[in-house]
């Protein structure tokens, strides 16, 4: 593996977040440096970062950075800022929910420290000496709490990725869809850690990558990565993944999740439906694997997910130009939902859940071995 293959999909630098442009891949290898709230919203909103668990931990660090730009100049201040950006961070892209849970964890942690609770906060008044210490110690909690997250993305990525092997132990061709890998999260991946461990141990693994349109991070993201890591990938169009499930040529099929919800109904990147169906109808396994910070038990089922709604120029065009007529109107979910009873296995840090979701679900939050979650076979 080269150098390219473990930069970091996100690094903070000590005043700054540094993160791959993914929108420059694969022609070309791109850091961005992210000092500003602005800057940060837009790396989220045009996917210059993407992946649930990576947008986590990248909205985190980025209220350290709001905090800094600001320079509030009071607790008080400071605590109206962090308000102001748990929803500007936090709401940027609904779908995910680990963005909105990371930044509501970092922000309701640091606020909740004993110190800052009850803190004087006039510093330009002199009236407190004490009130800058504790924007410092603000900070200095923020920081901490935001790579946290971090640190513990890529401590459940590593277990999933144990998991998955173990699921996945007689598979050799998997299919997967969009990207679920170390440039989605803080980690090595979730549905791609799977290949890496199976790799590691010298096990026979060949990936088939969904392209994933519109924007391709199947073609664009996935493939880079694991040719990159030296595992056998193909591309696959969208459209083909099905003829190719049907003909006996794929042995399971996994992928990531942008949100599950309380039933195990999973919203992951738009084209995943198809490839569920498909898998059950030649009747292999079809897994979904991500970390329980995905789980979001505030939503009981799949139909009251939010699904976001991007623009029509992903749409109309590629590569800087216009594909379709310019009358044509274009629709452009960048999510659907797979219900539970389409998934074989949900494959967390807590364990691999399986049917009735509801449960085993409940079970794997509540820190309980879930029922039957003996990784079986694919």
């Amino acid at each position: 593996m080269d150098t390219a293959a473990i930069t970091p999909t996100l690094r903070w630098t000590g005043d700054s977040i540094e993160i791959i442009d993914q929108t420059r891949l694969p022609a070309e290898l791109v850091l961005l440096d992210v000092r500003d709230v602005a800057s940060a919203v837009d790396a989220i909103e045009r996917l210059a970062i993407r992946g649930a668990p990576a947008l986590g931990a990248f909205g985190a660090l980025a209220l350290v950075v709001g905090l800094d730009e600001a320079q509030p100049g009071s607790l008080d201040a400071a605590r109206e800022l962090l308000e102001r950006l748990r929803h500007e961070i936090g709401d940027t892209r609904p779908t995910a929910v680990n963005l909105r849970w990371a930044v509501d964890r970092t922000i309701d942690a640091a606020l909740a420290a004993p110190e800052l609770t009850n803190a004087s906060t006039n510093v330009d008044s002199g009236s407190n000496s004490g009130s800058a210490g504790s924007l410092d110690e603000l900070r200095r909690r923020l920081l901490d709490e935001a790579l946290a997250i971090g640190a513990e993305d890529a401590k459940a990525c590593a277990e999933i990725g144990r998991l998955g092997r173990e699921v996945l132990a007689e598979a050799t061709v998997i299919a997967t869809h969009c990207n679920a890998g170390r440039l989605a999260t803080a980690g090595i991946g979730t549905a791609l850690a799977a290949f890496y461990a199976k790799a590691a141990a010298g096990e026979p693994v060949r990936v088939l990558a969904a392209e994933s349109r519109p924007l391709l991070q199947g073609a664009r993201l996935t493939a880079w990565e694991l040719a990159d890591a030296g595992i056998d990938v193909s591309v696959v169009p969208d459209g083909a993944m099905a003829s190719l499930i049907a003909g006996g040529e794929v042995d399971a099929v996994i992928v990531g999740a942008d949100r599950i919800a309380a039933n195990g109904d999973t919203a992951n990147k738009v084209g995943t439906l198809a490839h569920a169906l498909a898998a059950a109808d030649a009747g292999i396994g079809f897994y979904v694997a991500a970390p329980t910070t995905t789980v979001d038990t505030a939503v009981p089922s799949g139909d009251r997910i939010v699904i976001e709604q991007r623009s029509p120029d992903e749409v109309h065009h590629a590569g800087g130009q216009r594909l379709t007529p310019e009358d044509a109107k274009a629709v452009n979910p960048a999510f659907d939902v797979t219900p539970a009873r389409l998934i074989t296995a949900i494959i967390t840090d807590a364990g691999v859940l399986r049917p009735p979701y509801g449960e085993s679900i409940a079970q794997a939050l509540a820190g309980a071995e879930p029922a039957g979650s003996g990784a079986g076979r694919c």
